[in-house]
């Protein structure tokens, strides 16, 4: 069987389902993506160059468009290369969030196309109407955020199958299509990502901490607003007041990965650490950046409480991760975060609500055995649910070799389609007083 990755930042999330796929016999892999994309041994890597053309005489709802079809153009010298080269996929894998898709069912239109269906774009939730501190853009930004879903859509119409990585963000997609979307989340390294009572974090300044000291963890992609960064450096003053010993590792680089980005000259970094650093004791304040993988573990490792906090968007790895390493976490009480923490294994607290972050944050701090079950529930929900060698891979190979939709544990293809925001709207409180709801604020998807 010959298999066709196509995703910009290859391998993204496709990484363990192609290590199976490599231990496997009679299977040819190849990929495409663009200049960031990293080789992997045993897969054929084809890149494009980002194109560089610049769009200003495009009308401003069609810029995305323009360049997601250049991009579509330098996808197609690839295939064209591949097909040359005597390459034909059976399976292809791709992203269709950068124009990528758009040939591929041209080139080879007898190959089952899958898509990795991770997020359609809405008025609400991670652009545009969650956070009232980034009001939208009117109706025009309204009309151009639903254009960047045109690429998406083509797919959609084209494809064989989908895949989404929960169940709220396959919500997000049309409920004609969501039929074809299979609910499989690419999962965990379990046996990597684990608990490590010895872990030792050495800091920049040569300074080590260990699980003997008090360590605030919260981690992203990129330090901005959609991650709730602002959210967690105003709960800071307030946090290491209370607690004077406690130290605060924040892990994440200066850009922007998603929504809005910050005025022109500036950071969202530097904007909300600006704004409390005089109230903060930057002894104790620890910015490491984008870290390799195995000294983020051991930052997990060390944790004494981690935060995650999230608009209604993607779910981060750095959720589960935290968990598979038995970190005691205190997360936003928001879509899709819900589906992961119930409050047995994770406290959920409203995302704009400072006093009850900085509280539950103070309360894992000071009472740190009365956590320990919750850590380990946190575990124990990785092991039972994401594990990627034992549980999602094998799904994934089910849904590759053209098997029928199937009960996951976070959801199917086969369960009812549910509309976007819905899964919001419907969500039953959870018993007990580790879920903190919001009780004025609505969030809108």
């Amino acid at each position: 069987m010959n298999i066709l990755f196509v995703h910009n930042n290859f391998p993204a999330q496709f990484r363990h389902i192609i290590q199976a796929l490599l231990r496997e016999k009679a299977v040819a892999l190849a990929a495409i993506g663009s200049s960031n994309a990293r080789p992997v041994a045993g897969v054929r890597l084809l890149k494009y160059p980002s194109p560089q053309t610049a769009v200003v005489n495009a009308h401003p709802f069609a810029r995305r468009f323009d360049q997601e079809c250049r991009t579509a153009e330098e996808v197609l010298y690839n295939l064209t290369s591949l097909m040359a080269s005597g390459f034909v996929p059976d399976v292809i894998l791709a992203h269709p969030g950068w124009g990528e898709t758009l040939p591929l069912r041209t080139f080879f239109p007898a190959a089952r196309l899958i898509l990795y269906c991770e997020y359609f774009y809405g008025s609400g939730g991670v652009q545009l109407g969650f956070d009232p501190e980034f009001p939208d853009d009117g109706l025009d930004g309204k009309v151009n955020l639903r254009v960047n879903n045109v690429t998406t859509l083509l797919a959609l119409a084209e494809c064989d199958r989908g895949v989404s990585p929960t169940r709220w963000q396959r919500s997000t997609y049309p409920i004609p299509w969501q039929h074809k979307i299979d609910v499989i989340h690419e999962g965990v390294d379990i046996d990597l990502v684990k608990p490590n009572r010895r872990a030792v974090f050495t800091l920049p300044s040569g300074q080590s901490l260990t699980k003997k000291d008090e360590v605030i963890t919260y981690s992203a992609r990129n330090l901005e607003p959609v991650r709730g960064y602002h959210m967690f450096m105003r709960a800071l003053p307030q946090i290491m007041e209370k607690r004077p010993h406690a130290h605060a590792l924040i892990i994440g680089g200066d850009g922007t990965s998603y929504g809005l980005r910050p005025p022109a000259g500036t950071t969202w970094k530097s904007i909300y650490l600006k704004e409390v650093a005089e109230r903060i004791d930057m002894n104790r304040v620890h910015f490491v950046g984008r870290l390799p993988y195995p000294q983020y573990l051991s930052a997990l490792q060390i944790s004494s409480a981690h935060v995650y906090l999230t608009y209604p968007f993607v779910l981060s790895w750095s959720l589960l991760e935290a968990m598979g390493a038995g970190c005691a976490i205190v997360a936003s009480d928001t879509p899709p975060v819900r589906e992961v923490i119930d409050g047995e294994n994770g406290l959920l607290v409203p995302f704009f609500e400072l006093q009850t972050i900085a509280d539950q944050l103070i309360e894992l701090l000071a009472n740190p055995r009365r956590f320990g079950a919750m850590r380990e529930r946190a575990r124990q929900s990785v092991v039972e649910k994401y594990d990627a060698e034992r549980i999602c891979v094998p799904q994934m190979m089910t849904l590759l070799r053209g098997g029928p939709p199937f009960v996951t544990g976070v959801g199917s293809a086969g369960a009812e389609a549910v509309a976007p925001g819905q899964a919001d709207n419907n969500t039953a409180s959870k018993a007990g007083k580790r879920i903190v709801r919001p009780r004025s604020r609505r969030i809108a998807i």
